[in-house]
């Protein structure tokens, strides 16, 4: 048995499969659209390593 739950609003979803939830991760086309919507206004994003520009700019000038 499968039971998680909608990542937009949170609703339980229990059945035997995942074919069971045509949407999955989401409960609904709803969930999903919000989800899309949500990546599309940049709400979502990728964590990167800290911007030190300086330090990339010093280790260029340094002459060895």
């Amino acid at each position: 048995m499968i039971r998680v739950r909608c990542p937009i609003c949170d609703r339980l979803m229990e059945g035997q499969s995942r074919t069971e939830w045509p949407e999955f991760p989401f409960c609904s086309p709803r969930c999903r659209l919000i989800d899309l919507g949500r990546w599309l206004d940049g709400a979502y994003g990728l964590p990167t390593g800290p911007e030190d520009d300086s330090a990339a700019e010093d280790s260029e000038t340094e002459t060895p």
